[in-house]
């Protein structure tokens, strides 16, 4: 059957069909019905040029979006890598507070552990230490070993 035929048939019929986009449906009758293949019907045409203009803008706002996401990406990057500097360093800053001998750092999960009191033979306490800089936050794995300091989940082990 010829495609130009089979849509004559189907504007004289009594079919209806439902809208994908809004799920009302309409009369195949006094739908807009052509093959693609050639010309477009003028209200088919004027749809179609509305959808271009609305595709070159959301192109437009994705690229904006690739830039800002690419400066915002690498700015993140310079701070995590300013973190990383300053977790390893922290015990070596004169106003640190706590002697350099009794820290060891592990720097994941968490950046060191403090056995206060080690330099002078007596261990009073041990600290779990997490450095953060800015507006960072403990992630996952960092909450965790909070949690479970927190709750007394601590033992010792000699192998």
């Amino acid at each position: 059957m010829n495609i130009l035929k089979f849509i004559d048939q189907l504007k004289a019929s009594k079919l209806y069909a439902e809208c994908t986009q809004c799920g009302e449906e309409f009369s195949l009758s006094k739908a807009v019905l052509f093959d693609g293949l050639g010309e477009f019907p003028e209200p088919a045409e004027l749809r179609r040029s509305e959808m271009l203009v609305e595709l070159q803008a959301k192109l437009n706002e994705l690229k904006k979006r690739k830039v800002s996401a690419g400066a915002g990406a690498e700015k993140k990057a310079i701070e995590v890598g300013i973190g990383k500097i300053i977790e390893k360093v922290m015990p070596a800053y004169q106003n640190f507070g706590l002697p350099i001998s009794d820290c060891r750092p592990l720097f994941e999960p968490i950046d060191m552990i403090i056995f206060n009191g080690m330099s002078t033979s007596s261990i009073q306490s041990i600290t779990f230490m997490e450095v953060k800089t800015g507006n960072s936050r403990l992630n996952g794995h960092q909450r965790l070993v909070k949690e479970a300091v927190s709750e007394g989940k601590v033992s010792v082990q000699v192998v």
